[in-house]
This record gives C-alpha cells, structure tokens and sequence, in this order.
C-alpha cells in the first residue's frame, strides 16, 4: 500500500466516523447541545486537568511556561463560555418582522482544525467549543509536537462527553504521527477548514478546495505617547510582552515611543525588569535568533534569561530579567528585529511626533503583519480615531495589555478567541475574531411584507437638478 493511499483511507475513516457522529447531534435541541460545550470546557477547565495538560505541553513542545498555560486555558476557556451563554444556534435564531425575515441555524458538517504547537490545549478547545455549539463534529490536526498533549487532553474530554451519552467520535484526532501529506488531505474531505498558526498552512488550506478560514501573522506594534500613563503603561506591556513567554501572535514586539517621553519610559520599562541591550549585544542576539533568516526554534518562547545567558550578557540582577530590549531605526527584512520575534525581546522606535508614530507602525504593517492589530496608550481620543482611520488593522487595542486584549477580554467587548482574522489585508476570509458565528449556516425564511418601491426622483432628482435638467420632469 502507498503511502498516498495509507493517508487516504486514514482520512477517510475519520471522517467516515466524524459524519456519523454529526448526524447524531444535528438532532440535538439547545439545552442538549448547551450540556456538549459544558462538559467539553469542564474536561479543560477542571483545575487538576488543566495542570496537568499545561505541564505536559511545556515539557513536551518546550514553549511557553506552565502557569500562565494554566491561566491561559482557564481564561480563554471561560471567556468564550461567557460569549456562548444564552446564544441560540439551534432552530429560529432571529426574527426581523418588520422585514418579514426568519433566520434558522444549521451546522456546517465537519470541521478540521489545524492548531499550533504554541497553544495546544487552549485554543483546541476554542475550535471545539464554536464547533459543537453549532452541532458540528470536528477532527483536530494539532502540530506535530503538539499531538501527545491534545491526545491526553481528548481523553478527558471525551470521558466528560461519555457522562452525558454524547454521540461518539463527535471530536476526533489522529493516532498516528502527524505530516503535512495529513492535514492537508484532511483539509479536502471537510466541510469547514479553520487554520491557527502556520502561515504555509493558511495557504494550504486556501488551496484546499474547502472553504478555510485561515487567520494572519501577528508582529504587534504598540504606541505610547506624551499624554499617557507611562506607569500604567510600562506594566501593561511587560505583563503581556512576557505572558506565556510570548508565544502569543498578539503580543507586544515593537514599541514606539515619542522622544520627549523616551528616556523616562524606557527607565519605567527597566524598572518593569527589560534590559536594553548595547549595540554589539543586539548583534549577538541577532545571531541567535535567526538561522538563515527563519527564528530559532531552540530560542522562540523561550524566558529572557535562558537568551540573555546565551549571548553571555554581563547583568548584575540576572534573576530580575523579565524581557530584552533592543533600539532599531529601519523597517524591513534587513532589520530583522523589526519583525515577529516569538519571544519576551521588545524592538524600540524612537518618533519626533505622533505622526511619525504613526507612520512607523505603518511601515511595520506593511513589512509584517498587517491586517492584524495596534495598540496605543495614550490619553488624546482623536490619536486613537487617527489609527482606527488611517492604518491597515482590524483591531485598535486602546491602554490594555495587548495579548490580553486582542482576543477578547472581561474588560473588552471582543469576542474572546484565539484566532484573529486579519481581512483581504493577509488573505483572510474574516476580519474579526473567530467565533460561533463561523461554525453555522443559516436559513433565511422570506415572507411578504409591505410594499416599499422608491421612485426615480428619491434618488436621481438633486443629481438632475445639477447635471440633467431637461430629464427632471421624466423622474415621476
């Protein structure tokens, strides 16, 4: 047997399983269905499995740490049942009579997930939670590092979903090692692709055939100006800048400043435990980081003190060195430090003025990273208009920690996710946060209403008036 075919059949008989299993709970009614995304958030949440599976998936992919993995899964977790809680996806969903419209939900089948090894319990169960809510099975394709901890993590919650007499198969994976030849197999014979992650892997799936919900890369630009809280600010960006040790898309990797608050800031910033390197330590670090311009998987999400130990730096307060610093002036793939770095390192800007600002951030988007989000701490409200107008992002994050804000937050109105869509701006089929909306078709049922026909002149008659005089009497 081929290779080819072996995947083939291995495919095949998940989704064989995965349709059974879907048209199990497409029958189910909405407290049936509400009781599924329960027991499945209980499987993670519980706090003994939430440990146990955040310890596995640091020392299994080596990214990240433990506790805020632990945090991490709660919070994602109990923010997207927040979201759930009350939603309708299950028969009338929404009634307009005035416009005689009846909308119905329906699943959209079988999903595939692709996940990646950077949050391979958290965001899994986000996947799986939007999907059941709108009685879709779903097959998970974690990374391949990733796969041991999603495994151990689907027997507890499909030990939660046998309590309730849940439809077996109803969330699968596979039981053989992982390879792109698999996933992308798998992405064709689903009914609904969802891609985190690998940016090859969007692609793929955009190739598919299926349609995909792919979303972008990160490389988080934050601006902080003269009206701000610098303190406040100063701790929102390392909090979020060394959360999980950066493994977010959604953290903090460049910071623009406004000269005449430089200095202070990047004291405040010391003070938060960064330390700015020198010149030939930033040429060290850049050394490390990047092999033939791709990031060291040895060194991404990695503490700042196993990367400071690796260029040697000579720090007196070692055990105080939370994240790295480094100043930059150009933009682009010959100033690496101006892109993503998946790691607690922070590339400081300095700007004459908040337009200048503004057009640095602007020179990143285009870089890398566009589409996805800024951030700004500031106190000057049409500073913060001035982003949302001008700059090519789907999220403005306004004096937060941004890795906390960006997919959803119980101080913000996002949809909490941890997937952000990123628009046509990365090739994206969304510009929002993935969320339950995603996993669900709907029926619009038409009924008559009263007639609202406009004439010629409700729309042409000032335009005549300017440029067709002689029409105006043929508009009644």
């Amino acid at each position: 047997m081929s290779t080819n075919n072996s995947t083939k059949q291995i495919i095949q008989s998940l989704v064989h399983r995965a349709k059974e299993a879907q048209k199990k709970i497409e029958k189910y009614n909405q407290e049936q269905v509400d009781e599924v995304v329960t027991a499945v958030a209980w499987a993670l949440c519980n706090p003994s499995t939430n440990k146990l599976i955040s310890n596995l998936a640091v020392d299994t992919t080596g990214l990240g740490n433990a506790e805020d993995k632990i945090s991490k899964n709660k919070r994602k977790t109990l923010g997207l049942l927040r979201d759930l809680k009350g939603v309708k996806t299950v028969g009338v969903i929404s009634e307009d009579k005035p416009k005689g419209i009846i909308e119905i939900a329906k699943p959209v089948g079988i999903v595939g997930a692709v996940i990646p090894a950077t949050n391979p319990a958290a965001t899994p169960v986000n996947n799986i939670l939007n999907a059941v809510k709108g009685r879709n099975s779903i097959i998970i394709s974690p990374s391949p590092v990733g796969l041991k901890v999603f495994k151990e993590l689907l027997s507890y919650i499909n030990k939660e979903l046998e309590k309730i007499d849940a439809p077996k198969n109803l969330i699968q994976t596979f039981n053989v090692p992982i390879t792109k030849d698999l996933t992308n197999e798998l992405m064709k014979n689903v009914d609904l692709v969802i891609v985190t992650g690998s940016q090859n892997n969007v692609k793929e799936a955009a190739k598919s055939g299926t349609p995909a919900i792919g979303v972008g890369q990160g490389n988080v630009t934050v601006i902080v100006d003269e009206s701000a809280n610098l303190k406040d600010a100063a701790h929102n960006i390392k909090i979020s800048k060394i959360f999980d040790n950066s493994t977010s898309c959604s953290s903090e990797n460049n910071l623009v400043l406004i000269k005449n608050i430089y200095d202070e800031f990047i004291n405040l910033m010391k003070l938060e435990g960064g330390v700015l390197l020198n010149n030939s330590d930033k040429k060290l670090l850049e050394k490390i980081l990047w092999t033939q311009g791709k990031l060291n998987r040895n060194l991404i999400a990695k503490p700042a003190i196993k990367i400071a130990n690796k260029i040697k730096l000579n720090l007196n307060t070692k055990d105080n060195v939370k994240f790295l610093m480094v100043e930059e002036k150009g933009v682009g793939p010959q100033y690496l430090f101006s892109g993503e770095k998946l790691s607690p390192v922070l590339t400081v800007f300095k700007a004459d003025d908040f337009n200048h600002a503004k057009n640095i951030a602007h020179e990143i988007l285009n870089y890398q990273g566009i589409g996805h989000s800024i951030g700004i701490h500031t106190n000057k409200n049409e500073r913060i208009m001035q982003l949302g107008l001008d700059l090519p992002v789907c999220r403005v994050i306004v004096n937060q920690a941004h890795a906390f804000a960006t997919g959803g937050s119980f101080t913000n109105g996002l949809p909490f996710s941890l997937s952000m869509g990123c628009g046509t701006w990365q090739k994206n089929t969304i510009d929002n946060n993935l969320n339950y909306k995603h996993f669900i078709n709907t029926t619009k049922i038409s009924t008559t209403i009263k007639g609202n026909e406009p004439k010629l002149k409700d729309f042409f008659e000032e335009y005549c008036q300017k440029y067709h005089k002689e029409e105006i009497k043929n508009l009644d």
